[in-house]
């Protein structure tokens, strides 16, 4: 019985969260970002459960702490204590297929750090712990001798794929497969039964090599939500304009154009190297009532969640600082991963 990955909007029983600490990246500016994780504990725990990943029991005690003095209902707040190297959940993160009888096949790909810029050897045995800790054991471990990650797909109600060449197609990643032989994994491994593979799209500070989740979504009812460059004189201009043109030639498997809905562009933002910062709106997460949108601080924000409102207007949609999460060149759907339902025991 075949198994298909779950869209984002799918049920979800958490969200899981790996928690910066002082070995990682992220130790000089801890001060800055616990507080945007404690702030996604808060909206997490008010609809779901949050499945947090520490690094040492040390760490477990003292992000209960913060949670505790943050009023965070600690009974929605699940542990897995191990070793990490760093954070980006969505990409080190299990990937959940499900089958026409609701049961559950929990995916785990190899994670490289992104083609082997970073170290990952750590992160890369997370989801074994996840596994041991905390899955629902009616549902089936998978491991997959593959490199994928996370935020480098995107898939649909109607098993349409999505993602970059740029990223599924590098040479860091899988060099031993064609476009073709890729496509039969993912369709043997994830269940999808199209692809639309995006050819265009750039973002300044991306380590990923274009993963889908900073530039377009999709959305229910056959929606694109895509991110817009509307300044000529931006360095991204040119490639998210041919972004955009593809996006309207793309058609659904019933061979209609997709509904399109295009997001702000947010002023530059730099870190204190005069670097530039990847502030994208496209990098949100849905939980079960909400979407938790990245906001930085920018006149573009309102109109981004008002834009977002119009992919998801069901749920309820909160924008989220992200300035600090941004100078490690990532964004809040990076830093998450959503567990669908039935994955916890």
């Amino acid at each position: 019985m075949s198994f298909t990955l779950l869209p984002e909007w799918a049920e979800q029983d958490a969200v899981m969260l790996t928690w910066p600490h002082s070995q990682t990246d992220w130790r000089d500016i801890l001060s800055d970002v616990e507080p945007v994780y404690v702030v996604l504990c808060q909206h997490i725990t008010q609809v779901q459960k949050v499945v947090i990943v520490a690094h040492d029991e040390s760490l477990r005690k003292h992000i209960e702490r913060l949670l505790a003095d943050a009023n965070v209902d600690l009974a929605q707040c699940q542990f897995v204590v191990t070793p990490c190297n760093d954070t980006w959940a969505r990409d080190h993160g299990p990937l959940t297929t499900q089958n026409s009888t609701m049961e559950l096949c929990v995916k785990d790909f190899t994670f490289t750090g992104w083609g082997d810029k970073f170290a990952a050897e750590l992160d890369n045995k997370i989801n074994k712990q996840l596994a041991t800790q905390v899955l629902n054991p009616n549902c089936t471990f998978e491991p997959v001798d593959i490199v994928l990650e996370g935020g480098g797909i995107e898939i649909n109600e109607h098993k349409v794929l999505l993602t970059t060449s740029e990223c599924l197609l590098n040479p860091n990643r899988n060099p031993h497969l064609s476009k073709t032989e890729l496509e039969l994994v993912l369709q043997k491994e994830l269940g999808a039964e199209s692809f639309l593979w995006l050819d265009h799209g750039y973002l300044a500070g991306d380590d990923t090599d274009s993963h889908i989740d900073t530039l377009v979504r999709f959305a229910p009812h056959n929606t694109l939500v895509y991110v817009k460059c509307d300044d000529k004189s931006d360095e991204h201009y040119d490639a998210l304009n041919k972004m955009e043109h593809q996006l309207r030639s793309f058609r659904t498997p019933c061979g209609n154009p997709y509904k399109l809905i295009d997001l702000p562009w947010p002023s530059a933002k730099y870190d204190s190297d005069g670097e530039r910062l990847p502030a994208t709106y496209a990098n949100y997460l849905i939980l079960n009532k909400t979407v938790l949108v990245p906001i930085y601080g920018d006149e573009k924000d309102q109109e981004a969640l008002g834009k977002i409102s119009l992919a998801h207007p069901e749920r309820t949609v909160i924008g989220v600082n992200c300035l600090p999460i941004i100078h490690q060149f990532g964004s809040l759907h990076c830093i998450t991963m959503q567990l669908p339902k039935g994955f916890l025991r």
